[in-house]
């Protein structure tokens, strides 16, 4: 697949505890630069972020990140902040606690909450795959169908493994109209990236895509 057409998929990431300011900058430079579909960054820099690129690129920001155990009520706020703040773009963790307790009606709950305070924004849902049984993964696909998300999304990039073709496949299998599927963590190579969009997956979270492609130069896959 095209350079171009694998960087228009991509959420260009930097989600590290450590981030400064002078890095989110760089990545917005380079998000620009290359057209992505959105720079996914922490919570405390999006005004800045969006008061910086304007209306030249869409700004994702993470909820109730990494864990997902935070209650609803937190997490609606931590929404209406970001969207406050310019967030064009909304990636949430849903409660693994509740999944595994079997409280699928209370996880619908949490997640038809946070899409109702989106303000139409882009609302992803991470599962966290790596954390999940299979049948928990295709529950997981009718929750996120029903509270009519735009996305489902494997991985935080912060626990014990990240996305697989395997993985995002049984989601694409099983999500219901209107929803695509986000394959986050662990993609490391441009193949990789190549293969998930193949597979069915519509975004890519990644830190480094673009350092690969930079490191290419003028070469094609």
């Amino acid at each position: 697949m095209e350079k171009e057409k694998i960087l228009r998929h991509l959420d260009h990431t930097l989600l590290k505890q450590d981030a400064t300011w002078e890095q989110i900058r760089k990545l917005c430079d380079e998000g620009i630069k290359y057209e992505v579909a959105s720079v996914c960054i922490p919570p405390c820099y999006v005004r800045e972020a969006k008061d910086y690129v304007g209306d030249k690129l869409k700004i994702c920001t993470v909820i109730g990140f990494p864990n997902g155990n935070h209650t609803t009520a937190a997490k609606v706020a931590e929404t209406l902040d970001a969207v406050e703040n310019g967030a064009d773009e909304i990636d949430m963790v849903v409660n693994i606690n509740r999944i595994k307790d079997d409280r699928f009606e209370e996880v619908y709950e949490d997640v038809k909450e946070v899409r109702r305070v989106c303000s139409g924004k882009i609302l992803k849902v991470i599962i966290e795959t790596c954390l999940l049984t299979q049948e928990e993964k295709i529950k997981m696909c009718h929750v996120v169908t029903k509270a009519k998300a735009d996305y489902i999304k494997t991985s935080t990039g912060f626990s014990t493994g990240g996305a697989t073709l395997e993985d995002v496949a049984l989601l694409q299998k099983h999500i219901g109209d209107g929803v695509k599927v986000k394959a986050a963590g662990g993609i490391s190579t441009i193949e990789d990236a190549d293969s998930f969009l193949r597979i069915g997956a519509d975004r890519l979270g990644t830190s480094r895509l673009i350092a690969l492609y930079e490191g290419m130069g003028d070469k094609q896959v």
